[in-house]
């Protein structure tokens, strides 16, 4: 009985507090094992900027109440992969994140993911970068970071985005290497990465910034993909997720249009079935749209 309570209670919890949990659980162990390269005062400043963006944003647009777990789930996946060498920096970049929920919308839906445009812009203008060799090469780790994102995808019921786009992308990786004949050590080593790993379960499966129906997400997935290995393997440029992402969120109100279900709800996450007319989902509380 008190084990069937405790599932209860826990199938009850905002998915994002497992999201701040797995995010915390890999920032201390970065910074403790791994000794990543983040001093305490830039991890204090980007959630120090994201709380106070939050706060001010929930005063300007008159939110009922002050919610800090979006902005905490931003602020530590900027920990866990942005760079920089200055202060200043690091509160702009999440700053931008924050208020990118505030400004940049469409029907009620912010249309980038906080944390992907806050890392793109950073990159773009010069002013940071991601390290990837950061994370090391250990597959156990990696093993760490999958099952974690999957407890949190999965509770977030947006499992389906992350397989999608983790099919899609070691798929074609692998389709390329035997296509040009290189051995398959290459592809191996491309995917052996903290940070994609990390975009994968905690970025592109946003439930706010992905399209509302479980084919639309696939779709969205395969994109995503698509643009990712046309920016590494066409501009030779790194972190293709992080364009692709960039590039590809203007599509999802196409898609929402296209393939309407319903809109997510964090305190009732669901997979986006169409079983409850659209106008209905529209009229969600005002606190819920800028979270």
């Amino acid at each position: 009985m008190g084990i069937d309570r405790l599932k209860i209670q826990l199938s009850t919890l905002d998915p994002r507090l497992y999201q701040i949990a797995s995010l915390s659980t890999l920032l201390l162990y970065g910074l403790t094992w791994l000794h990543f390269d983040i001093s305490l005062w830039r991890i204090a400043i980007t959630l120090i900027t994201a709380l106070l963006t939050q706060y001010a944003g929930t005063r300007f647009y008159n939110l009922p109440a002050f919610d800090p777990k979006s902005p905490l789930i931003s602020a530590l996946s900027l920990c866990l992969l942005l760079r920089t060498d200055h202060l200043a920096v690091t509160a702009l970049a999440s700053f931008i994140a924050i208020g990118s929920k505030f400004v940049i919308r469409w029907q009620d839906k912010h249309v980038f993911n906080p944390t992907n445009l806050a890392l793109v812009v950073m990159i773009g203008s010069g002013l940071g970068w991601i390290s990837p060799g950061q994370w090391g090469q250990v597959a156990w780790f990696g093993f760490l970071i999958a099952c974690l994102g999957s407890l949190v995808v999965t509770r977030a019921a947006r499992a389906d985005v992350t397989l999608a786009f983790l099919a899609f992308y070691v798929g074609l990786l692998f389709a390329r290497a035997l296509w040009l004949g290189d051995p398959l050590t290459i592809p191996l080593h491309q995917i052996e990465s903290g940070a994609l790993l990390i975009f994968a379960f905690f970025m592109i499966s946003d439930p706010k910034t992905t399209p509302d129906s479980r084919t639309g997400r696939i779709i969205y997935a395969l994109f995503v993909t698509l643009v990712a290995l046309y920016v590494q393997f066409g501009f030779f440029r790194p972190n293709g997720p992080l364009w692709g992402l960039i590039a590809c969120a203007p599509l999802v109100p196409l898609i929402d249009r296209l393939l309407p279900a319903v809109r997510y709800d964090w305190s009732r996450p669901t997979t986006g079935q169409p079983s409850v007319p659209v106008p209905l989902v529209l009229s969600l509380s005002h606190q819920r749209r800028f979270s």
